[in-house]
């Protein structure tokens, strides 16, 4: 980047920002001069609410468009919504995701965290690359630790995650900015103040290891909404296109690409021909 990044003025698309985090990225931006975020959920009447509120303060900067970001003729008719309603997107945030590795729920929640993720990339991309008329822009892909680590309760949510993170840094090869103009990065955040870490030893993949994840993250820092939020903001503004950023324990935001490319260039050593 030739300047630092600034939200102002910026058009922004947040997926699962009815609450939680996307709810709380949401507010930030606006906060920081954003002119416009569209608020993404499934969940029609918490988002609706929520955008009122935002707009009490944000003079009707934020519109709410309701999408399950598993289907995809629903993911195609809300992008084209906001850019009607907006012109053009600047942001786009995959924020929507679900963490449950039950047999009954796995393939929604693998469709939400992971397809759903690349549909709207996709169509963003489109959208935003330069060298097809497009303005450039930034998107963030939601990861998390799960999806850096080992987890025997939670094997395919870390599967679903650790896919967002390739998918990230292999879409971000070069030339890909130097064509398009747009910063393809993602999140790793830590557990987190939010429902999604609510009552999950009924969401494991066996229920015999029900008792074994309630032993486990007892043991887990929880950290604060409002860290996560400081490290989006940060590499929102810095963050390199292809960059991987952690947000743990309420520690200052840190950038994993340099671990996280040792680890390729290791193995590609050993597979290349």
């Amino acid at each position: 980047m030739t300047a630092q990044w600034e939200a102002k003025n910026k058009n922004c698309l947040i997926t699962g920002a009815a609450s939680g985090l996307g709810a709380a990225y949401a507010e930030a931006l606006l906060k920081e001069g954003a002119k416009k975020v569209a608020v993404v959920d499934i969940d029609e009447n918490t988002g609706q609410n929520f955008v009122a509120k935002l707009n009490e303060t944000y003079k009707n900067a934020a519109i709410f468009v309701k999408c399950d970001v598993s289907k995809e003729s629903e993911i195609e008719n809300c992008f084209k919504t906001v850019v009607k309603e907006f012109g053009r997107v600047d942001v786009l945030i995959n924020n929507a995701g679900i963490m449950s590795d039950l047999e009954t729920t796995w393939r929604l929640a693998t469709d939400i965290n992971y397809q759903g993720l690349v549909s709207f990339t996709l169509k963003a991309v489109k959208h935003m690359r330069k060298d097809e008329g497009g303005a450039g822009g930034v998107i963030v892909n939601i990861s998390s630790t799960a999806g850096l680590s080992k987890v025997n309760t939670f094997p395919i949510y870390c599967g679903s995650k650790a896919a967002v993170r390739y998918f990230t840094q292999s879409l971000a090869m070069p030339p890909f900015f130097e064509d398009t103009g747009i910063r393809v990065m993602a999140l790793c955040p830590g557990a987190t103040a939010t429902k999604l870490v609510e009552n999950l030893d009924k969401k494991v993949v066996d229920m015999k290891n029900s008792k074994m994840m309630e032993e486990l993250f007892g043991n887990v820092h929880i950290q604060s909404v409002e860290s996560t939020v400081a490290v989006m903001l940060k590499m929102l503004k810095d963050g390199n296109n292809g960059s991987i950023w952690l947000s743990n324990k309420d520690q200052p935001p840190y950038e994993l690409t340099s671990h996280i490319d040792k680890f390729f260039t290791d193995v590609e050593e050993l597979v290349s021909p």
